[in-house]
């Protein structure tokens, strides 16, 4: 990894972000901002996966009756996400919100802008400039004949002018493309430029599958890099799984610890058990398990425990049975029906 990106700090309810505070993961509700009742429980689950800031759309008066009810449900700050209407992002500040989601250039001009600026302020609530390829502005466009990397990062740098004009620099910026290459080349341009917290993403990124591969693409590749200080992987899906995405890519790169991390073989000719079907089954068991191991799932009794014997624990398939291995050391044969079971019972005593 390259030496990380010093960026400044701000604080959005108890998390802390860039500064060389760990990377946080958002995500965002995508039940009917109007439904408490599922916007409430949607969140729980989020909070219950790790999320550690959850955003919520706030398009009209009656959505603000969501941030306070949002606020009693869980301990994860809550960031409002804003479009165009000033007034909205007061309203939020007023009924609690940790932090607001709002483009200053295109909330109606200088008054509004300070308006949000001094109420920001007075209740330490951060903002964060959202900027994709969708919001460029027209003046900009024109200058460089499309959504580019460098259209994008002059309008974040645009946004935040507006804000720093009425001396307020507790920003956060995220400069979003569908496309990885200018997302990568945007975010690489903006931690060159400015010392705000980047919050990393690949807009409309898809669904499950092409979303987290475009997202480990982007994301992954910045943070390998030591640019980004928050991220969240947009899936066109049920936002628990964004969560999930996104821990397994802070993992990947090594910026976060605990909870499992699993080791699987891609099978060959000599697995003789349903190999990816257990896998997955062991995958599901310990989604949600904290322990700091490593638990390998292979399908060849001869070279299974070789292969992974830097694992803490692990099964090796043979014939409708397979090996519990510890550290490279065989413990018992078991029928395969009986693997993730045992496996199981020997996580526990780790």
């Amino acid at each position: 990894m390259l030496d990380v990106r010093q960026s400044r700090q701000v604080k959005v309810g108890d998390i802390l972000i860039g500064g060389g505070a760990p990377v946080s993961v958002q995500s965002m509700l995508n039940t009917p901002s109007y439904d408490i009742k599922k916007s409430v429980a949607q969140a729980v689950e989020l909070e219950k996966a790790g999320c550690d800031i959850i955003r919520a759309a706030i398009p009209d008066m009656e959505s603000v009756n969501l941030i306070p009810a949002l606020k009693n449900a869980v301990r994860s700050p809550i960031v409002a996400d804003i479009h165009f209407d000033y007034k909205l992002a007061l309203e939020a500040v007023a009924a609690g919100v940790d932090k607001i989601r709002i483009n200053p250039g295109n909330i109606g001009g200088d008054a509004n802008v300070k308006l949000v600026a001094d109420a920001c302020r007075t209740h330490n609530i951060p903002i964060r400039i959202g900027v994709n390829s969708g919001s460029v502005e027209k003046e900009i466009l024109k200058k460089y004949g499309a959504p580019t990397a460098d259209a994008l990062v002059e309008s974040a740098m645009y946004h935040a002018r507006l804000l720093e004009k009425f001396d307020f620099n507790d920003v956060v910026i995220s400069i979003k493309s569908s496309t990885v290459k200018t997302m990568y080349e945007a975010y690489l341009k903006a931690s060159t430029v400015c010392d705000y917290p980047l919050h990393l993403g690949v807009t409309e990124a898809g669904t499950e599958r092409s979303g987290i591969i475009a997202s480990s693409a982007g994301i992954g590749g910045l943070l390998l890099r030591g640019i980004g200080d928050t991220i969240r992987v947009s899936l066109t899906d049920d936002p628990v799984k964004e969560v999930y995405a996104a821990k397994d890519i802070l993992k990947a790169v090594g910026l976060r610890q605990g909870g499992v991390k699993l080791v699987a073989c891609p099978t060959c000719g000599r697995t003789r058990i349903d190999l990816i079907g257990l896998a997955k089954r062991v995958e599901d068991a310990l989604r949600d398990c904290e322990k700091d191991i490593t638990v390998a799932v292979m399908g060849c009794v001869v070279n299974g425990p070789g292969e992974a014997r830097e694992a803490d624990i692990g099964i090796a398939g043979g014939d409708g049975c397979g090996l519990i291995f510890k550290k490279g050391e065989i413990l018992r044969k078991v029928p395969e029906e009986k693997l993730l079971e045992e496996l199981l019972k020997e996580i526990e005593l780790i």
